[in-house]
């Protein structure tokens, strides 16, 4: 039997790093980091752990020994960072301080997943050379991170992400859970129409990091989807596609909501890039059909 890899994942109770571990836990021996939750995913060794703690963060690379790191551990909710500054700056930018000498120290491959929230909305779409403005002190510390990870450690690939979207993880949500209940307890949804993303499911996403992992040298590279949409069209798409016709999308402009932090306009992301070394995110309406195959209403719940 061949030996598989280590690959060691950090945030991996969260989407992302949930998805990660389902997706490739075939074809990797995965260490998945999280630091209260369960993964509750089979063939996953669980390592717990506080990665804003130096000792802590050298503890698992020294039980998981990796070939690979994807970091996608993150304070990731920009109202929450607003509000918590300090605590948000340790998750999001010294812990990958500490995971990055780590990967040095170990000489494994690493992608750490930034945001396209390092843009401010007001020249879209974002290629990787254009230059970081961030709004929210969320983007803030995304950027700081970027720059940590590559200074520290040159080879690192930073995955900037989109808006993503799918199998929820056991200490996180996507967007689209939230969409769906409301739909289905005929709540009101109000959604912007002048707030736009190239968002892409998880499925997607974790095709672009497994690519980024063979990449031969570092720096920036966006995986974004192809499609440019707001977030009223993307729930008007989850409705069409739910067969929920009496849902309540009500649209609505950014100004018309008080929220923590401050929101980009358009961080559509240009990820022409990605494309050309083989990304192939799926298009939207196959992302739902994959998510939700033959769904009808009553399966919609």
């Amino acid at each position: 039997m061949k030996t598989l890899k280590r690959l060691l994942v950090t945030g991996a109770s969260g989407l992302l790093g949930f998805n990660i571990c389902r997706l490739q836990r075939e074809h990797w021996q995965i260490f998945g980091v999280a630091h209260s939750h369960d993964i509750n995913s089979q063939g996953v060794v669980l390592l717990r752990a506080d990665l804003t703690q130096w000792e802590e963060a050298r503890r698992i690379f020294t039980v998981a020994k990796p070939h690979a790191v994807i970091h996608a551990a993150a304070a990731s909710d920009p109202h929450f960072c607003q509000l918590n500054p300090r605590i948000s700056f340790l998750v999001n930018v010294e812990a990958s301080r500490n995971i990055a000498r780590l990967c040095a120290e170990y000489g494994a491959a690493c992608v750490f997943t930034s945001s396209d929230l390092v843009f401010d909305g007001q020249k879209a779409p974002y290629a990787e050379d254009a230059p970081v403005t961030p709004v929210s002190l969320y983007g803030e510390q995304k950027a700081k991170a970027e720059e940590v990870m590559l200074g520290l450690y040159p080879p690192t690939v930073v995955c900037r992400m989109p808006l993503m979207f799918g199998e929820p993880g056991p200490a996180a949500k996507s967007f689209l859970q939230p969409m769906m209940a409301a739909m289905r307890e005929h709540r009101t949804l109000q959604l912007f129409v002048d707030e736009f993303r190239t968002p892409v499911c998880a499925e997607s996403a974790v095709q672009g990091l497994m690519l980024a992992l063979t990449l031969q040298k570092g720096g920036r590279l966006h995986l974004g989807g192809r499609e440019r949409i707001s977030r009223y069209g993307f729930g008007v798409l989850l409705m069409s596609h739910l067969r929920r016709f009496d849902a309540l999308l009500v649209p609505s402009r950014q100004t018309d909501v008080k929220l923590a932090a401050p929101r980009p306009a358009d961080v559509s992301l240009n990820s022409s890039k990605a494309f050309a070394v083989g990304y192939a995110p799926f298009s939207l309406r196959d992302s739902l059909a994959r998510l939700f195959p033959g769904v009808n209403a009553s399966e919609a719940d």
